[in-house]
């Protein structure tokens, strides 16, 4: 686990009163071992790897101290589920552009439109503490050319696909 994270996992718990157990810091090595957005059963199987006695109950409250912490965030990547996102403390004005066919999540930044995002939100009376653009698209290689790499990758891997609204 980064050592960064570790620390202030570590003040955070210490701050609350509770101590790094060995279940919590398996889920957190598990929770920052990737970039990928996850949800609650694929961090799960991600640190039952680590080890197999992690209990779910530990995760799911291990998973809230780590959004209290602010280490990991929550987002919505309409897909019916809670995702986690554990790439904001290195990136955190990131937004998501998702894909409706293949269900591919891209991160991107754009400084114009923080400042944008900035600028309504003083405009309106508010100061920003979060913030969070998601873009659903449409596949461009799939429009273009009738075949996706992604879409095909989800479909052998049998996952399971956004309903495309029509």
């Amino acid at each position: 686990m980064n050592p960064e994270v570790k620390e202030r996992l570590e003040a955070f718990l210490k701050l609350k009163g509770l101590r790094l157990t060995r279940q919590r810091e398996v889920i957190a090595e598990a929770a920052f071992s990737t970039d990928d957005h996850f949800t609650a059963e694929d961090l799960w199987e991600m640190a039952r790897k680590l080890d197999p006695t992690t209990s779910r109950a530990t995760l799911y409250r291990t998973l809230a101290l780590l959004e209290e912490s602010t280490l990991l965030r929550e987002i919505d990547l309409g897909r019916e589920q809670k995702h986690y996102d554990p790439n904001f403390l290195d990136n955190p004005d990131h937004n998501h552009l998702i894909c409706v066919d293949c269900d591919r999540v891209v991160e991107f930044a754009d400084t114009g439109l923080s400042v944008q995002e900035d600028c309504i939100a003083r405009r309106l009376g508010f100061t920003a503490t979060t913030k969070s653009v998601r873009i659903e698209a449409t596949c461009e290689a799939l429009r273009k050319t009738g075949r996706c790499t992604n879409l095909i990758t989800a479909r052998l891997e049998k996952r399971r696909l956004p309903q495309r609204k029509r």
